[in-house]
């Protein structure tokens, strides 16, 4: 009997241990690209620490790979093979995490019912009540192998939570200390002014989280270069909690005033499914040269709306004076055309010319001596 068992067994021992390793193999992918997806996504909502990511397709959408994930996924792979030994522990860990994620998607769910579709209350108590009570009898018998091996996914998620969490502090903290310390615009125009700054051709793009008003770093970097380019933006790249921006509405600009200093304010909003654009800089040089032209229509326009209610409150001498407003209209019109196309002349030269300069601040964040432990 004994031989004829290892007779029945052998025979099928290496189909399923190929198997097994195709199996592990896919699902060792799987795990790995939705880490660089949900990691990605964090990113975009400012909620994990920079890491570097590399877009792995020029023709398709959200295919990224992360170095710095990839490598601790290997050490926690190899630290957890190494700590469990066994295969039994291991699937403890798997089963928990499985049901864990199953209830928590249950439970968004039934917030995205309450608080985004709007579902009749009646069908969110029959959810709860069917698939809810379903899950959390899986939930229940699976409990007991929390100390088996089960605490792993929770230990790991706590891990995270607190990194994303602490990373997310302290960027709104940072965010705060910007907002609070920005250059009014009487600073501004001084340092614009400022005998001892030259100003050199090409155009710079300043980096920060502000989307209105000046950041702090540049009075540091005047301060340490006396030297401004021709062109200066303020850039502050953006993720919003949307999906996709669409291409006509990801670049907002606005102009620092007065006009004479050449300074531009443009935010750039990306949503969290939107893959960067490899032409930034040409993308960006573009959108400035339009928003220059349709800032100067609007100011024509507001001129001919000026003009005709110049005109209709003195009807009695319109007559009169209607050749002389309509010259100095048209001669203030000439004027704004002429600045605007010595406006876009000059980022085209800067541009092709001379070049971009991007220039990104480095910021510390350092707790205060009196701070607790838990701020530290």
């Amino acid at each position: 009997m004994h031989s004829l068992n290892q007779f029945q067994v052998r025979p099928m021992y290496w189909p399923m241990f190929v198997v097994s390793i195709l199996a592990s193999v896919i699902a060792s992918q799987a795990m790995i690209s939705g880490t660089f997806s949900v990691v990605y996504q964090s990113l975009s909502l400012g909620c994990f620490p920079r890491v570097k990511v590399v877009h792995t397709s020029a023709n398709h959408e959200g295919q990224v790979y992360i170095p710095e994930i990839n490598y601790f996924l290997m050490l926690a792979c190899v630290g957890v093979t190494f700590g469990f030994k066994t295969t039994v522990k291991i699937g403890n860990a798997y089963g928990i995490a499985v049901v864990f994620v199953m209830t928590l998607t249950s439970a968004l769910l039934v917030l995205i019912m309450i608080m985004i579709w709007k579902t009749n209350i009646f069908l969110i108590i029959l959810y709860v009540v069917t698939i809810g009570f379903v899950e959390l009898m899986y939930l229940s018998s699976v409990l007991y192998k929390f100390t088996l091996g089960g605490y792993l996914p929770l230990a790991f998620s706590a891990f995270l939570m607190i990194v994303m969490y602490v990373w997310n502090n302290v960027y709104r903290r940072k965010y705060r200390y910007e907002l609070d310390h920005m250059i009014s615009p009487a600073r501004l125009t001084e340092i614009f002014t400022n005998k001892n700054i030259s100003r050199i051709p090409g155009l710079a793009m300043f980096y920060s989280e502000l989307v209105q008003g000046i950041p702090p770093i540049f009075e540091h970097y005047v301060s340490n270069v006396p030297a401004l380019h021709s062109i200066i933006v303020f850039v502050s790249v953006k993720s919003l909690h949307v999906n996709k921006v669409p291409a006509d509405e990801r670049y907002f600009f606005r102009r620092v005033e007065p006009r004479t200093l050449f300074a531009f304010q443009c935010a750039v909003r990306y949503g969290y499914n939107d893959v960067r654009e490899v032409a930034f800089e040409e993308t960006l040089i573009t959108r400035l040269k339009e928003f220059i032209q349709e800032e100067t229509w609007m100011q024509i326009q507001t001129l001919s709306i000026g003009g005709k209610m110049t005109e209709t409150g003195r009807e009695s001498d319109r007559e009169i004076e209607h050749n002389e407003i309509s010259k100095a209209k048209q001669a203030k019109e000439e004027k704004l055309r002429e600045i605007m196309e010595q406006e876009i002349e000059q980022v085209e030269k800067a541009w092709e010319e001379v070049g971009i300069v991007h220039l990104i601040g480095q910021n510390e964040v350092i707790a205060s001596k009196e701070s607790k432990m838990m701020k530290r």
